[in-house]
C-alpha cells in the first residue's frame, strides 16, 4: 500500500499541472527549458556518433527516465524533425540488453532515399535530442537460450543480432554461437572491431564474414546464402536455433534453404524492408470519413492515397512492423499488399502502409 500511494499522488500531480497547461501539454512548456526534461514524452539525447562505413551511421542514445528497456531483437521508432515535418521510422537496437549504463546504440544505413536516414547520417551529432517510442517486437531471443544459436545477418540488419550476441556473451552463455555476416566487401562491415573482440574473448564464439563482391581471406566466404555456406558454418544447423535480419534477398535465400531442409522451423525472422508489393486493381472511391474527404482509388496503399489526397496520418516504418499507422476500415474491401489476403468485414483495424483498397473502401482517418 505505502508504494502505491506515491504514484497515485503523483499521477495526480501531474494530472493537474497538465490542466493548468492548457491547451498545450505540459511537456511542451519543459522542452523550451530542457528538451530531456518531459512529463509523459519519452525522448533521447545523441551522446556519441561513429561513421564506421562509407553508408552508415552509429548512434548512442541516452533516454528520458520513461525507459523501460528492451529485449535484443526488438525494435525501437526513432523520430526526428526535418523541414518542419516530424518523421519516424523503426530502428533495432545493437547493444546488449543489459548495458551497464542505460543507454542504446543504433545503426543506422544511409538509404538513397531515406529522408531519416540520410538526415541522420549527414546530420546527427552529441546534443541532438530525439523522439523515442517503447521498444516492442517479437524477435527475440526464448527465455530458455538455445545450446546451439545461428546469427545470420546482412547489411543493417546486423543490428538486432549484434544484440542478441552481445546479450548471449553478458550471460556467459556457453552454448555454441556461429556469427554470420554478409556484406559486399570487407570494408562495408559495421562493427567489425565489436565482433572480432567477442570472438577473441569467448572461446564458443565463432565469427564469420561472407563478401558478395569482394575477395575473401582464410576463415572467410564469398557469394551468397547457400547449401554450402551453411553446412559450412553450422554443420549442426538441424539441431540449432536461427536468428535472421537482412536485406531481401539474404531473407528469401536462406527461407529457401531451410524450408527444402524442411528445418523451417527453427528459423526466426526480422525484416525491415518495405513489402512486396501485391499487384491490386484501381476502380472505386475511398471516403475517408474522419475528415470528410473522398479521393479516387489508383490501386496504392492506403496510407500513400491518404498523403495524395492532403492528409497526414501517422505512421512509422511504412512497411507494415510497427502498427503505428493502424485505422479503423468502417466498409468495403481490402487486400494486404504482402500476402494478398482480403478482408471485407467491417470496422476491422488494418495497416494503412500495407493494405490497398479494392473497389468502394471507407476508412476512419
Amino acid at each position: 500500500m505505502t508504494s502505491v500511494l506515491p504514484r497515485r499522488i503523483g499521477g495526480r500531480l501531474l494530472a493537474l499541472a497538465e490542466t493548468l497547461a492548457t491547451p498545450h501539454q505540459l511537456d511542451r512548456y519543459l522542452e523550451l527549458v530542457d528538451p530531456m526534461v518531459t512529463a509523459r514524452d519519452l525522448r533521447a539525447e545523441v551522446t556519441e556518433v561513429r561513421r564506421q562505413t562509407a553508408d552508415t551511421v552509429s548512434l548512442t542514445l541516452r533516454p528520458t527516465w520513461q525507459w523501460a528497456g528492451f529485449a535484443a531483437g526488438q525494435f525501437v521508432q526513432l523520430g526526428v524533425v526535418v523541414d518542419g515535418i516530424r518523421h519516424t521510422r523503426c530502428y533495432s537496437p545493437a547493444s546488449s540488453q543489459y548495458r551497464a549504463d542505460g543507454r542504446i546504440e543504433l545503426t543506422i544505413k544511409a538509404q538513397a532515399d531515406g529522408i531519416v536516414s540520410q538526415y541522420l547520417y549527414r546530420y546527427a551529432e552529441p546534443g541532438m535530442v530525439v523522439s523515442l517510442s517503447q521498444a516492442s517486437g517479437t524477435f527475440r531471443l526464448p527465455a530458455v537460450r538455445p545450446e546451439r544459436v545461428l546469427l545470420v545477418s546482412g547489411g543493417s540488419g546486423i543490428t538486432p543480432v549484434l544484440s542478441m550476441l552481445r546479450t548471449l556473451a553478458d550471460e556467459d552463455h556457453d552454448g555454441e554461437i556461429v556469427f554470420l555476416h554478409y556484406a559486399y566487401t570487407r570494408d562495408d562491415v559495421p562493427h567489425r572491431t565489436e565482433l572480432d573482440r567477442l570472438a577473441a574473448a569467448h572461446r564458443n564464439v565463432r565469427v564469420v564474414y561472407a563478401y558478395t563482391e569482394g575477395d575473401a581471406r582464410p576463415g572467410e566466404l564469398t557469394g551468397f546464402f547457400g547449401h554450402e555456406h551453411l553446412r559450412t558454418v553450422a554443420p549442426w544447423y538441424a539441431d540449432a536455433q536461427t536468428f535472421l535480419c537482412g536485406p531481401p534477398g539474404l531473407m528469401r535465400g536462406v527461407r529457401e534453404v531451410y524450408r527444402e531442409l524442411g528445418v523451417d522451423d527453427r528459423l526466426h525472422t526480422e525484416e525491415f524492408a518495405p513489402a512486396p508489393v501485391a499487384p491490386v486493381e484501381a476502380g472505386g472511391t475511398i471516403t475517408f470519413s474522419g475528415s470528410a474527404v473522398t479521393a479516387d482509388n489508383d490501386g496504392t496503399s492506403l496510407l500513400e492515397q491518404a498523403e495524395a489526397a492532403g492528409l497526414s496520418p501517422e505512421y512509422g516504418c511504412r512497411m507494415g512492423i510497427c502498427f503505428s499507422c493502424t485505422a479503423i476500415k468502417r466498409t468495403g474491401c481490402t487486400r494486404n499488399l504482402r500476402t494478398g489476403e482480403t478482408d471485407a468485414d467491417p470496422d476491422q483495424p488494418i495497416q494503412l502502409c500495407v493494405s490497398a483498397p479494392v473497389g468502394d473502401v471507407d476508412i476512419d482517418i
